[in-house]
């Protein structure tokens, strides 16, 4: 797991800068800067994010893990599918994107 996407993470939810659900993010992806997908993520669910992230040309990572483990990243006790940030440094969007790519090359 990237370091910096957990930072990344637990930074941008104490600065209340994240969505968290998918039918919010959903809702929010226009003011998206990153969309985080768990595994747990329902394949219809995953197609319609996909697309609406595309039309806004806004980066996808698909973490490798379940909504449990992506929830307990962000520090918290529940389960969360889905995150958008609202607000994030672009150095860092291509950090966790170029680490992501890694990632799924050594799997």
């Amino acid at each position: 797991m990237s370091k910096i996407l957990e930072k990344s993470l637990k930074d941008a939810h104490k600065e209340g800068k994240l969505t968290m659900g998918t039918k919010q993010v959903l809702n929010s992806v226009k003011n998206s800067k990153l969309i985080v997908l768990s595994q747990s993520v329902e394949k219809e669910m995953i197609e319609q994010i996909e697309t609406d992230a595309k039309k806004e040309k806004i980066p996808l990572v698909n973490f490798q893990g379940t909504s449990v483990a992506l929830g307990r990243l962000c520090g918290l006790q529940f389960r969360i599918s889905t995150i958008s940030f609202t607000s994030i440094d672009d150095a860092n969007i291509k950090s966790i994107l170029k680490d992501t790519e890694a990632e799924e090359k050594n799997d």
